[in-house]
């Protein structure tokens, strides 16, 4: 089974894009990551992802449930179920994973030449900076936190198969359609 690797920095686009892909492809499943940072308004348990308290991570990660997990922040910790990919095979698709950068490189490590990887990087930092404060979400010490980890993440670029530069959200989105569609071929 092949799946799809997508990462980049808060507010590169690349959640967009996924979203788009799952539109696109109906093949394809979200993966839907663990987390303990709180739920927003907006969002749904098992749809968006697994909110789960620090506590509840930290068992799974001594049961060994996780496929890759990272403490991103100080306490919040973001993480793949080995169960999700369980599922999502069950139902005959490929996985989509949206994750940060080095949980995304444990991923590739474990599905080896059966995952395509993608990098998602906005045109610059500052570009990025917009975008995060256009979000109205982030305090400016968060904005600063996310900013200071971009900057980090984007070293990580070279490793992965592919980069897309998102300056538009459209052209990035066909981009990306147009590498799943040259996987899938190969």
């Amino acid at each position: 089974m092949k799946h799809f690797l997508f990462c980049g920095p808060s507010g590169s686009g690349k959640t967009s894009i996924v979203q788009h892909l799952l539109k696109e492809f109906s093949f394809m499943c979200f993966s839907i990551s663990a987390t303990t940072r709180p739920m927003r308004a907006t969002e749904i348990n098992g749809i968006d992802y697994y909110f789960l308290s620090e506590d509840e991570f930290r068992d799974k990660i001594s049961q060994d449930a996780f496929i890759e997990w990272e403490e991103v922040y100080n306490g919040r910790f973001y993480g793949t179920l080995k169960s999700e990919i369980v599922r999502i095979e069950s139902e005959n698709c490929s996985a989509v994973f949206d994750v940060d950068v080095e949980g995304g490189l444990t991923i590739k490590n474990k599905f080896g030449n059966n995952l395509l990887t993608v990098f998602v990087r906005p045109p610059s930092v500052e570009d990025l900076r917009k975008r995060l404060v256009a979000r109205n979400t982030e305090t400016e010490e968060s904005l600063q936190k996310r900013l200071d980890k971009a900057t980090h993440e984007l070293t990580y670029e070279p490793l992965f198969d592919h980069i897309i530069v998102n300056h538009n959200l459209e052209a990035a989105c066909q981009a990306a359609m147009q590498k799943v569609q040259e996987f899938l071929r190969a």
